[in-house]
């Protein structure tokens, strides 16, 4: 074990993907995830411990991760306190996690630290320990997030107050680059969650219409806010004006919500027919798929799926996929010429046996997939799914394991499927070898 090793499964969830992890989980297989964590299985080690803490066996959870905090892994030494935080001794979690001076320059190791603190009722330490770092957006938001319910709002608030102004100024002193860009949106959820909606509506209302803020978030931000509160006009008004473009679903949304569906339906094809971009399809083609209008909804997408840019195909796809119109979906497919096809060659072929095999045309979709050049992305995975589906489980284990192409943890997760859990975790290679053949090591 060592930190490159554990760096390399963090930062691209190698080796044990969470996928193969979650599946054991789910199977309740944890001690195979032990045995797993001691060969240097970091996302193993982490579910195992938590696992462990859930049945009430704590002291089993820290051996689990002691190895890894003894190699200064440090993502060891929060899962160690959030052992501690589970088994019902939170001040002995935040003695054991108490940064020293740099990690109190950390903005990451203040936000857990800060987050721990919450969890033990000490708002306002966690509060304290975040806020030298507030001049950055995302530690702003974690203060927003962290203090909800907390009975802060006014404490909040008066941070937010300065990074608000300063957001509000940045465009017309043209500093692009503002971290904080998201104070002012934070700072209307604040007065929300605080009771303050018609505070909230005003001072954002303000500041979208005077051009006050720097970044299209802050105007979904409003429109949201909008629709939360049932601020029908006002978001009439910023649906179909100048910011058409980001708040017009959520004008439509809301008219669906009070039964007005054909009117939220009208004003998109009005907008539709006038703008050249095609921005305004997605949200009339969602709106028809909640209705259960799916052929329209494929026809008001269908000018776009030739398209190199704005294409709605592959979204289309999906829509028809969550309703379980398969043959629907198959049927789009279909209609793309070979030029397309070609463009598209990977996706298209294994979205095809894809959707084959979730229509059940399993027979079809193995015949298909011999079609396909050997060696194809994804085609021996795929293939193996549908052989899998077919009862063939032998046949799609030899498929996995011949390919070069694919991933260890395919075939671990498919022997786990099947009560195999076993032999799975025993045929998974060392970490080092794991690295060894991935394409991203």
């Amino acid at each position: 074990m060592n930190i490159d090793d554990l760096e390399w499964q963090s930062r691209e969830l190698g080796g044990y993907p969470p996928v193969l992890v979650d599946l054991l989980v789910e199977r309740g297989h944890v001690e195979q995830l032990v045995r797993a964590a001691s060969r240097g299985a970091w996302s193993c080690a982490r579910a195992a411990a938590r696992e462990l803490c859930g049945a009430g066996e704590l002291e089993r959870a820290l051996g689990v991760l002691e190895a890894y905090v003894e190699v200064g892994w440090e993502p060891a030494r929060w899962a160690v306190a959030d052992a501690l935080l589970r088994a019902g001794r939170g001040e002995q979690a935040v003695e054991w996690a108490r940064p020293d001076e740099a990690g109190l320059a950390s903005e990451r190791t203040c936000r857990n630290f800060a987050e721990l603190l919450v969890n033990v009722g000490r708002v306002d330490e966690a509060i304290r320990v975040l806020t030298p770092h507030l001049d950055r957006g995302w530690m702003l938001a974690a203060l927003v997030e962290l203090t909800d319910g907390q009975g802060r709002d006014e404490q909040v608030l008066e941070l937010l107050a300065p990074r608000a102004e300063r957001a509000r100024s940045a465009r017309g002193e043209e500093r692009w680059n503002l971290d904080a860009s998201n104070a002012q949106e934070l700072q209307a959820r604040v007065l929300e969650r605080a009771g303050r909606i018609n505070e909230a509506v005003r001072v954002l209302g303000g500041d979208i219409a005077a051009g006050r803020y720097l970044v299209q978030n802050t105007l979904e931000a409003y429109a949201a806010l909008l629709r939360r509160n049932d601020r029908m006009q006002e978001l009439c008004d910023l649906g179909t004006g100048e910011h058409a473009h980001m708040a017009l679903p959520y004008y439509v949304k809301s008219l669906e919500d009070h039964g007005r569906a054909d009117e939220a339906e009208s004003i998109l094809r009005r907008f539709i027919a006038a703008d050249e971009w095609d921005r305004f399809r997605w949200p009339l083609i969602d709106l028809l798929g909640r209705l259960g209008r799916f052929e329209d909804a494929v026809e008001v997408g269908r000018p776009t799926f030739d398209y190199h840019d704005a294409c709605l195909l592959e979204s289309v796809v999906h829509l028809l996929v969550e309703a379980g119109r398969y043959d629907d979906a198959l049927a789009i497919l279909d209609e793309r010429d070979a030029e397309y096809v070609e463009e598209h060659s990977s996706w298209f072929h294994s979205n095809r046996i894809w959707l084959l095999g979730e229509a059940g045309r399993y027979e079809e979709a193995l015949v298909y997939a011999k079609t396909l050049p050997t060696g194809f992305y994804g085609l021996a995975s795929s293939t193996a799914w549908i052989l899998e589906e077919l009862g063939r489980v032998e046949d799609a284990l030899d498929l996995l394991r011949t390919d070069p192409e694919v991933d260890a943890w395919e075939a671990a997760a498919l022997l786990v499927r099947h009560g195999r859990a076993d032999e799975a975790m025993e045929g998974m290679p060392s970490i080092a070898d794991l690295r060894a053949a991935s394409r991203w090591g």
